[in-house]
């Protein structure tokens, strides 16, 4: 039988079958999504660690620690994979001496009550380590063009090295998490929770809901921190980073339930094990300090960084090659995340 004459008579056929599909069959022959998670580069921006993505409008913000550690950037892109080749803007550069003039680390932004704010951490010129959290804001529409006014430093109950200060608002209720040393307990750096009565300031006495304790917490430092929240299926995780900034850093989870009093300790249970660490396999070392964002279709993203390579010479601070990377994130049937490495 002649090709046209078969054709001919399968049309109709064709034409019934996709009359009979469902909306959501349908979609099964669009064309694949502008921010596919198959489209990400891996990495998706190299030499920036400590990231933060918040989806805005129909786009993302792009915000991380730069290996010079001398200014603050910030980019946008109508996709997470357009963030790779997205021009990046300083908004902000560190001050030649005294607060905020050395090591400036982990800038997150975050858009509250119509402004926006930069929190980040820095030291001095002259006391390097002396690091503390610093809040920078915007009220203009548009972050990239500002300008930027500095708020001063966020201070909480303790003069002691604190860093990574994050921000989530529950049930009318607005948080602030960080992670301070407490020289009462030892160790580098534990996790504290306090709400928040500005966005540039906390109020009442913040709580410590997590200590650096399990083996995989511990090596070659005492750390918990890079906080950040993500609240689903009735309850708050708070992802966090723990150890060394080597091949030994990795994420943990707390994990609250949605109607508990988030400033109790109690509230708050811990992974006993890493939810994401290095993975030969995958080519992933050192994963940590993430940030959450979403997709247009309401899919939850884990962004984080990592290196390509296990063995770093010298000291790993100075090492540039921490690089940000994408990730769906997946969701068991009892509503807790898996956590993934990403295309």
């Amino acid at each position: 039988m002649p090709l046209a004459r078969i054709l001919s008579r399968l049309r109709p056929f064709f034409f019934a079958s996709f009359a009979l599909m469902s909306p959501l069959d349908s979609t099964l022959l669009a064309a694949p999504a502008a921010d596919a998670a198959a489209t990400w580069p891996a990495p998706l921006v190299r030499h920036r660690a400590d990231p933060w993505v918040l989806r805005d409008g129909d786009g993302y913000l792009f915000i991380a620690t730069v290996p010079e550690y001398d200014r603050i950037e910030l980019r946008r892109a109508p996709t997470i994979a357009g963030l790779a080749q997205a021009e990046p803007v300083v908004i902000w550069r560190k001050h030649a001496s005294g607060p905020a003039s050395h090591h400036i680390w982990a800038p997150e932004i975050h858009r509250i009550d119509g402004k926006w704010y930069v929190y980040f951490a820095a030291g001095r010129a002259e006391d390097i380590w002396a690091i503390r959290m610093y809040v920078l804001e915007c009220s203009s529409a548009d972050p990239l063009a500002g300008p930027w006014i500095e708020r001063g430093q966020l201070r909480t109950h303790l003069e002691t090295f604190s860093l990574d200060a994050t921000t989530f608002e529950h049930r009318g209720v607005r948080y602030l998490v960080w992670a301070q040393h407490d020289p009462a307990i030892g160790g580098n750096t534990s996790l504290f929770i306090a709400r928040m009565d500005s966005p540039v300031s906390i109020a009442g006495k913040p709580v410590r809901i997590s200590v650096p304790e399990l083996p995989w917490e511990v090596i070659g430092y005492r750390v918990n921190e890079g906080p950040a929240a993500l609240i689903r299926n009735g309850r708050v995780f708070l992802a966090y980073s723990a150890s060394a900034t080597d091949a030994n850093y990795c994420l943990g989870l707390l994990t609250a339930d949605e109607n508990a009093d988030l400033l109790d300790p109690a509230s708050w249970k811990k992974s006993p094990v890493p939810v994401l660490a290095s993975s030969e396999s995958a080519r992933v070392f050192g994963p940590g300090h993430n940030s959450f964002t979403t997709l247009p279709d309401g899919r939850d993203v884990l962004i984080y960084h990592a290196r390509d390579y296990r063995d770093i010479a010298g000291d790993p601070l100075q090492n540039p090659d921490r690089h940000t990377r994408a990730a769906l994130l997946r969701w068991r049937e009892d509503g807790t995340p898996i956590f993934d490495f990403g295309p």
